[in-house]
């Protein structure tokens, strides 16, 4: 796992750790280990609608500059507001990381 791995806790950071560990030296098969990183790596938050409607003023932009920065349409801007869809994969990790570091992040 690299430096900037993110987990629940230090104590399943202890507990990863020795799992990939026993997994390296092929101590535990590949299946146990993804068992281990979906029980200590921390997921990614599901944002609601209103969420990032608030992040979006927050950062004090409009629809059209912040789907410029997310390299996204306006219109999928506008349905992740309304609750007409909802954003997912990379889209919704890359929301995760402006709303912790902002846009500077991106620029």
């Amino acid at each position: 796992m690299s430096a900037k791995t993110k987990f629940k806790s230090p104590a399943f950071e202890a507990i990863h750790s020795a799992a990939s560990g026993l997994f390296s030296v092929d101590a535990i098969p590949r299946e146990t280990m993804r068992s281990f990183d979906t029980a200590c790596l921390s997921s990614i938050k599901d944002l609601q609608p209103l969420e990032i409607k608030a992040l979006r003023e927050k950062l004090n932009v409009s629809q059209p500059v912040f789907a410029r920065y997310l390299n996204t349409s306006v219109s999928t801007v506008q349905k992740w507001e309304s609750g007409a869809k909802r954003p997912s994969g990379i889209s919704l990790k890359l929301l995760n990381v402006v709303q912790k570091h902002g846009l500077k992040v991106l620029v």
